[in-house]
C-alpha cells in the first residue's frame, strides 16, 4: 500500500478506497476457503455413504449366493467366509477413504486458519499503526496550540 507524506509532519495519507478494497478482498477470500472445506466434508460424507452402499450390496450378493447354495453346508460356509472377507475389505477401504478425506479436510482447515491468522495480524498491525499515527497527530496538535501561548507570555514579561 502506498502513502503520501503530509508536508511538515511525520503523518502519511493513505488511499481509503484502496484500504477498503484490500479489506473487501480479504473478506471475500475467507468464505471461499470455508466453501472449500464444506465441499471436502461433503465429499467425505459421499465417499463414506458410497462405501457403505457398496458393502451392503456386496453383503446382499453374498447372501443371495449363499441362499442359492444352502443345500451344501460346505459351500455355504465358503460363501459366508467369502462375504465376510469382501465385507472386511470394503470396511477397510471405507476406513482408508475416510482417513484420506479427514486428512484433506484437516490440511485445508489448517491452511485456512493460517491464512486467517495472517489476515488478523495484517489488520491488527494496520490498526496499531493508525492508532499510533493518530496519537502522534494529537500530540503535535496540542503542542502547536500551546506554543503561541508561551510566546505571548514571554513578550508580556
Amino acid at each position: 500500500m502506498e502513502s503520501r507524506r503530509v508536508p511538515g509532519t511525520k503523518m502519511r495519507l493513505v488511499d481509503a478506497d484502496r484500504c477498503f478494497q484490500l479489506i473487501d478482498q480479504m473478506v471475500l477470500a475467507i468464505p471461499e476457503e470455508i466453501k472449500k472445506a464444506q465441499k471436502v466434508e461433503q465429499e467425505h460424507d459421499r465417499i463414506v455413504a458410497q462405501a457403505h452402499e457398496e458393502a451392503e450390496r456386496i453383503r446382499e450378493m453374498a447372501r443371495e449366493e449363499a441362499a442359492q447354495l444352502a443345500d451344501d453346508t460346505t459351500i455355504m460356509t465358503i460363501a459366508q467366509n467369502r462375504a465376510e472377507a469382501v465385507e472386511e475389505r470394503a470396511r477397510r477401504e471405507a476406513d482408508r477413504l475416510r482417513a484420506e478425506a479427514d486428512n484433506y479436510a484437516l490440511d485445508t482447515l489448517l491452511r485456512l486458519r493460517e491464512e486467517m491468522e495472517h489476515i488478523t495480524a495484517v489488520v491488527s498491525n494496520g490498526i496499531a499503526k493508525l492508532e499510533r499515527e493518530f496519537a502522534e497527530r494529537q500530540k503535535q496538535m496540542q503542542g502547536s496550540l500551546s506554543e503561541p501561548d508561551t510566546a505571548k507570555t514571554e513578550k508580556a514579561a
